[in-house]
């Protein structure tokens, strides 16, 4: 005797169906994007833990492109600073030399070249903006062009147009360094050393060759001074190394750590192509058995064995 297909036969029959084509679909999305699944839902339980991670992921991606930004900062910044020291050096190397051949010619030209770099270096500009101008980042720090101006009557504090705010930068969670050095706590020092040689030639007239014992006791005294000056603009200079360091070694920290937690998002979220692949044909091979199964409970349909019985 024929057995005759039932309702219960035909709905177990198209859920499995159902469920193949949706396995089937499962395991062609995977093959095509490599990920376990296109939306949240798809990871389950996963899920909370992966949208942490991503989480963790951007900010640490914001924090990698912030030290980035403040390095390349700090570099420009080194380079204005290191100017400024050297500054200080060339006027100390202009009067030893003066000192050791007994003569002032050039001194004074020497010295102004040297102010001259020392006030370049203090108007830096970094993208645009004055390194050294505290918030008046579109205003020169220091209007002074030439030595005789320092003499000339206002004090030297006039001549600097920086306020005094000073640039604070996070560079991960728990770590904020003060990145910004002001043109008047910089130059005020090495701008006095300039002043003081200005007004003895103001008063006493141009360097003379040789040097008079008078000029030779005074160049020797500010030789002394501005070795001071320059041994406080090395330490600037190496304050800025310092935080060179700093952001260097957070940029080590939170490459490591971005790698770690997109190698932990990508073991989460990429798929296992070879079992996708081995999903994929067993799904077919579901939907066509499914398929088959579903003409055989056909044929054995109540209506099609009353029909050959009539």
């Amino acid at each position: 005797m024929d057995r005759i297909s039932t309702a219960s036969a035909y709905n177990s029959i198209l859920n499995n169906l159902m469920a193949a084509e949706v396995a089937q679909t499962t395991a062609g999305n995977q093959l095509s994007s490599t990920e376990k699944a296109t939306d949240l839902k798809g990871y389950g339980a996963g899920a909370e833990t992966l949208t942490a991670m991503q989480a963790t992921n951007t900010q640490v991606t914001g924090f990698i492109n912030d030290a980035t930004a403040v390095s390349a900062k700090l570099s420009t910044q080194d380079s204005a600073l290191g100017e400024v020291a050297s500054s200080a050096g060339s006027a100390i190397q202009a009067v030893t030399q003066a000192l050791a051949a007994g003569t002032g010619s050039g001194l004074m030209q020497s010295l102004q070249d040297a102010f001259g770099n020392a006030v370049e270096g203090l108007n830096t500009t970094y993208n645009g903006e004055y390194l050294f101008a505290g918030g008046q980042v579109n205003t020169a720090p220091v209007s002074a062009t030439s030595m005789s101006q320092l003499t000339s009557g206002p004090p030297i504090s006039s001549f600097f147009h920086n306020d005094q705010l000073t640039t604070t930068s996070r560079i991960n969670t728990n770590t904020k360094i003060s990145s910004g050095f002001l043109a008047d706590s910089v130059g005020t020092p090495l701008f006095g050393a300039f002043q003081t040689i200005q007004a003895y030639v103001d008063a006493n007239g141009a360097f003379s060759t040789p040097l008079t014992t008078a000029q030779q006791t005074f160049l020797t005294a500010q030789l002394a001074n501005l070795n001071t000056v320059q041994t406080n603009l090395n330490s600037v200079v190496g304050q800025n190394g310092l935080m060179q360091d700093e952001v260097t070694n957070t940029q080590t920290d939170l490459t490591q750590r971005q790698t770690m937690l997109q190698g932990l998002i990508g073991n989460a979220t990429s798929a296992d192509l070879a079992q996708a692949s081995a999903n994929l044909q067993q799904a077919g091979l579901s939907i066509q058995a499914a398929g088959q199964v579903f003409q055989a409970l056909n044929a054995t349909s109540l209506l099609n064995t009353l029909s050959s019985n009539g």
